[in-house]
């Protein structure tokens, strides 16, 4: 049995606080100065978190070690196992060419690369994200925009960035119904306020897309397709969450979003056409014509590299797909959202989660600091109902559909592993290092430190939730760690409970894109497994920006400015 101490040196949560950063430390430094592969900056900061366990906090060295093979467990089921069903999936509709058919079909809603990056990364992505979430929508949407011709690097930070504002109520709004369960407060008021901060950051995220894609050129010439898009999200967004339902509120947030930009497409369209090709000499060119009307970053046919190594053509502009090309070539996805729908009627919900495992980790014992038996060496095994054996049965349901051979769906099953194996290590080892720091107590000393600052802990909240995500790649993760912390430290300094534990979620969605977890699977997805160094430096100053934003915004929300934003 462990019992946490949470200011092991001398008696300060401050100096202490040093200490439990150090894992923390040690893995953006590796990651984002020193470049190491991702897998190995995972390791080594595992490392750096065990020797903080036992040297620091006088963690059993068994009890540390039994903590960190929980979350190796946890991070391959149920959230790698997520992604690679979800990347097999894909990979099927490349080996049948259904996939170029896709391409060609979004392409045809506009040519234009902005506009992609905004209806595929942020609306589909948002869709995929409310259905599945952990990691799904990065894996796909990146390897659609290279598909469409973004380059590797591009398409994997578009991804990143996309997948912000849409997170908070992902997976049928699991994050929300999880931060209620641990602190308490009502499931309704959470979702309602969290309903008030993310649609902020919503409105923004499009533009950011296509400043990304495009710089300068792309705001000044597709910021109407951008605020069109954020703008009708944020709406139906606050609206959903607010009046009617929060596991509904991605679902027709996304869609609104979509059929908003389509419509506006009917009677607009950028005045310059963007396209660019992943050519390294002309990789970034903004300047030049390409076909009339067209600025693109080179000129002749382009070609991208697909998730599956393949050369992926581009430019086939004169093929016409068959409608019944079309409608197999959106199938997997159109089964993929029918199987999670049914999968919560309440008679299906309660039969896949009939043979739900609930058991605690073997031979981990602990205490949190006051006393209580802590929840953290609690497994839940719902091998049936986890998305990703949803998502399993929807790639089941795509063979036929799709008319792929069982012999060539078993090869692309194999090579789904093949090429996500150093994403799942760096995912599984993240996750050790994750639950290492929450079982001794690291992660508790910084919230508790944090939540010293009094008033002023009105804009650290946000902060605490990203951190939390940044470390474990799940808002639901970082709502379980630091959910009731922020309640506690809300009545500590006499601010609005609701505000407080609705920041950790909203300001969490930001630490999405610069988690190693999330970096390790956008990375491997498209080609780039062992960079994910250069694409934290693509997407860091964006999450930083956010989270400064959503800051501000929780300030100010508990203050009278917008005291009235609450509810």
């Amino acid at each position: 049995m462990y019992k946490q101490i949470l200011d092991p040196v001398g008696d300060s949560l401050g100096l202490s606080s040093i200490f439990a950063a150090l894992p923390l430390v040690a893995l953006f430094v590796l990651l984002g100065v020193l470049r190491l592969k991702a897998w190995i900056a995972a390791l080594l900061s595992l490392a750096v978190a065990l020797v903080v366990a036992i040297a620091v906090y006088s963690m059993p060295v068994g009890q540390a070690l039994l903590a960190g093979s929980e979350g190796a467990a946890f991070g391959f089921f149920p959230i790698m196992w997520i992604v690679l069903n979800a990347i097999w999936l894909y990979n099927m509709t490349v080996v049948t060419g259904h996939f170029d058919v896709l391409r060609r079909s979004f392409a045809k809603v506009s040519d234009d690369q902005r506009v992609q990056a905004v209806i595929i990364a942020f609306c589909f992505g948002a869709l995929l994200e409310a259905l599945a979430g952990f990691g799904t929508p990065v894996a796909i949407t990146s390897v659609m925009l290279i598909a469409l011709g973004f380059r590797p690097i591009k398409a994997a930070a578009v991804a990143l960035v996309a997948n912000t504002a849409p997170v908070a109520f992902g997976a049928i709004a699991v994050p929300i119904t999880t931060l209620a369960t641990v602190t308490g407060l009502p499931q309704d008021d959470l979702g309602a306020m969290v309903g008030r901060q993310t649609p902020v950051l919503a409105v923004f995220v499009p533009l950011a897309l296509v400043f990304i894609v495009d710089r300068k050129n792309g705001l000044r010439q597709t910021w109407l397709a951008a605020v069109v898009c954020g703008g009708s999200f944020a709406v139906a967004q606050f609206v959903t969450s607010n009046y009617m339902s929060i596991e509904l509120t991605d679902i027709v947030a996304s869609l609104v979003g979509m059929g908003a930009t389509v419509l506006l497409l009917r009677v607009w369209s950028p005045s310059v056409r963007y396209l660019e090709t992943d050519e390294p000499e002309l990789a970034g060119v903004t300047s030049g014509r390409g076909a009339a009307g067209t600025r693109s970053a080179g000129s002749g046919s382009a070609a991208a590299t697909g998730a599956d190594g393949a050369d992926v053509a581009v430019d086939d502009a004169d093929v016409v797909d068959s409608r019944a090309d079309v409608a197999r070539a959106y199938s997997p996805y159109l089964i993929l959202i029918a199987v999670l729908l049914v999968s919560q009627i309440p008679a299906v919900k309660d039969a896949l989660d009939s043979v739900t495992k609930l058991f605690n980790w073997p031979g981990l014992h602990i205490k949190s600091a006051n006393g209580e038996d802590s929840t953290i060496a609690a497994f839940k095994f719902n091998w049936l109902g986890a998305t990703g054996t949803l998502v399993l049965f929807s790639g089941l349901l795509t063979i036929p559909a799709i008319g792929i051979s069982l012999a060539k769906a078993a090869k692309a099953y194999a090579d789904s592993y093949r090429q996500l194996a150093t994403a799942v290590l760096t995912v599984m080892a993240v996750l050790a290092l994750a639950y290492v720091m929450n079982a001794s107590g690291q992660t508790a000393t910084l919230g508790n430190w944090m939540a010293g600052a009094g008033a002023a802990f009105a804009v650290l909240s946000p902060i605490l939730g990203w951190l939390g995500v940044a470390v474990t790649g799940s808002d639901t993760s970082s709502n379980s760690l630091f959910g009731a912390l922020q309640v506690t430290a809300a009545h500590k300094a006499g601010l609005d409970p609701v505000l407080m534990a609705a920041a950790n979620s909203s300001g969490g969605v930001l630490g999405k894109m610069i988690s190693p977890q999330n970096l390790a699977i956008a990375a491997a997805a498209v080609g780039m497994a062992g960079q994910e160094g250069d694409l934290f430096r693509k997407v860091i100053g964006w999450s930083l920006v956010f989270i400064v934003g959503m800051s501000v915004l929780v300030y100010l929300q508990s203050t009278a400015v917008l005291g009235w934003m609450v509810p």
